[in-house]
């Protein structure tokens, strides 16, 4: 409450340097908003020399007072509290006022030694051509100014290089995160530079730079883990499956130990970078992934490996975690590994079936079933054309949340129908056909509570991949039902459910083929043998193009497309070849 005086002055702002130091560093937590307290002091500074600043922003305040107040014994603890000011705008990124107050700072030497830096980043460039004011003894400090300027240096690098990497600027992000690399940080903040480095090398499309940098960050620090998943991640990109596989299982290995007590690496430092670098697209990169995320990544990794044993193994422990209240846990947002759990449940299944376990897989697809019956309506019309009204109109936010309600049924759906087709690939290879055949039924029955309406070929792109999803399903589903009603003998519905599978799928050679063989079983060999030349003349090119058009198949549905195939067709060939031989030849007589 006393008057400002100017001989009272530099203790007085040196106290308020260092209660600000002491504030943050007990906080021990990032920089928000603004610091009151520094306005405060230089509107004393303003007080004392008979001028005011009270309806003035806090960078026309620093102008004033920087421009006003000459006295020599004011310019060190003014430049000191101008480095804090510094290190508030920047955890606020706000990069301009930084660089505006540095030049207010600089003397003429400074600002001709900052443009002798030419190519250098501008900000950068100023920082460290700033005179950093000498100490006195009379006022200890209990954060040198020196030091403040070499972690303000640091922070702006590293600030800096995250908003080149996020808009794309790849090589001026690495310079920028090579120069943070080599300043002042604690090793946790260094291994997240290096962290960065790498997931900056990796966008650039060098992975083996990127995997130099991620293990750069590992040896600085092992306990920074999202280093070791951005490793999984690199190594998925390169191909190398066991160095994948073997990163996700340290990860997860190391998510399930608790992290040794944190010793403060930087403990003689009130102010640290870690305190103002603060960024979403930084909390993006370092996402802790949750370890039932990682399990997940094993087992789908290895399922698409063709690894089934291990597969099965990760899933069911997944899905013991399942049990203990895993999705109050995780949340399923965009960042999030792990997809929706019906499809988890249905990988599972997929994986259970590859390793033989036909009952096991029968048992977990029951499960999905049962949780989604009653979230799918009796009848889901699917139109041609969705009417998009205006964006901001009300009516644009109902058909939005209607579009979303129908996807959501559609997906639902599409689970059920997933659950009866994997019931009955098992049940087929149980031997169990006539229980197969109920089960690919009951998918197929399900499929026709969606209604196209419109040409039913071009149906609305919002919903196009539910869609295909839904047809894939259906064809499987037809094709496996022919399969099962060839081996109960029933060739006549056998050939329908080919024919059906056909249309939705034109010139699948493996429906072709099963076509071709219950032609021939009904004894309509003519027609079988037509059919057969016409498959032998089709271009494999042409049959491959036809498989891999569309988005790619869920993961739960590859295991199922893998089964749909014709099993050796040299007997079915030989006996063709035959027939027409034999035809040739009674003509020819």
């Amino acid at each position: 409450g006393l008057p400002a005086a100017l001989p009272a002055l530099p203790l007085e702002l040196t106290v308020l340097y260092n209660s600000l130091l002491f504030t943050v560093g007990a906080s021990d937590s990032a920089i928000k908003g603004e610091a009151e307290g520094i306005r405060q002091g230089l509107l004393r500074v303003l007080e004392a020399c008979g001028a005011c600043g009270q309806d003035l922003g806090t960078e026309e305040l620093w102008e004033k007072v920087l421009q006003e107040v000459t006295m020599e014994e004011l310019q060190a603890p003014l430049h000191r509290l101008g480095a804090l000011q510094a290190a508030w705008w920047l955890a606020a990124s706000q990069l301009g006022s930084v660089a505006g107050l540095f030049q207010l700072l600089s003397t003429a030497e400074d600002t001709r030694r900052a443009r002798c830096t030419e190519g250098q980043n501008k900000l950068l460039s100023m920082i460290k051509a700033w005179q950093v004011p000498p100490e006195e003894p009379s006022l200890p400090l209990v954060q040198s100014a020196k030091d403040l300027k070499e972690i303000l240096c640091t922070a702006a690098a590293f600030l800096q290089g995250l908003q080149e990497l996020e808009a794309g600027n790849f090589p001026t992000a690495l310079s920028l995160l090579q120069e943070a690399a080599g300043g002042f940080c604690s090793k946790n903040i260094l291994a997240q530079i290096y962290t960065c480095l790498g997931c900056c090398a990796q966008r650039m499309g060098k992975p083996q730079t990127a995997l130099q940098h991620l293990k750069r960050a590992l040896q600085v620090d092992f306990q920074c883990l999202p280093a070791l998943s951005h490793v999984a991640a690199v190594y998925q990109e390169l191909g190398e499956t066991d160095a994948e596989l073997q990163a996700l299982t340290l990860l997860y290995e190391a998510l399930g130990k608790s992290p040794p007590a944190a010793a403060s690496s930087s403990p003689y430092f009130l102010m640290r970078t870690e305190l103002l670098v603060h960024t979403p697209v930084l909390t993006s990169l370092l996402r802790q992934r949750h370890p039932s995320e990682v399990k997940y990544l094993l087992a789908q990794r290895c399922l698409r490996d063709g690894r089934v044993a291990d597969a099965v193994e990760h899933y069911l422990d997944f899905l013991s975690l399942l049990q203990e209240g895993l999705q109050q846990q995780v949340p399923l947002d965009d960042s999030s590994a792990l997809p929706r759990i019906p499809e988890v449940f249905l990988e599972a299944a997929s994986a259970l079936e590859q390793a033989g376990r036909h009952q096991d897989a029968i048992t977990v697809c029951e499960e999905v079933i049962s949780r989604t019956s009653d979230l799918i309506p009796r009848v889901l019309r699917v139109e041609e054309r969705l009417e998009q009204p205006e964006s901001s109109s009300p009516e644009a936010e109902l058909a939005g949340g209607l579009l979303s309600q129908k996807k959501e049924s559609l997906c639902c759906l599409a689970w059920r129908a997933a659950g009866y087709l994997h019931q009955g690939w098992a049940w087929a290879k149980l031997g169990e056909s006539k229980e197969a055949v109920t089960q690919f039924s009951r998918c197929l029955s399900d499929l026709l509570r969606v209604q196209l309406h419109g040409s039913g070929v071009k149906q609305t792109e919002n919903l196009q991949p539910e869609v295909e999803v839904l047809q894939k399903i259906r064809y499987l589903s037809l094709l496996g039902r022919g399969v099962q009603f060839l081996e109960l003998g029933r060739n006549k519905k056998a050939l329908l459910d080919f024919q059906y599978s056909l249309q939705i799928s034109p010139g699948d050679p493996a429906a072709a083929s099963y076509l071709v063989q219950a032609l021939w079983k009904l004894n309509r060999k003519q027609e079988a043998a037509a059919q057969w030349q016409k498959l032998s003349q089709s271009s494999p090119g042409e049959d491959g193009q036809q498989q891999g058009q569309g988005r790619p198949l869920p993961l739960y549905l590859v295991s199922c497309l893998e089964q749909a195939v014709f099993p050796d067709s040299e007997p079915l060939a030989r006996s063709i070849q035959d027939y027409l031989g034999a035809a040739a030849q009674d003509t020819s007589s």
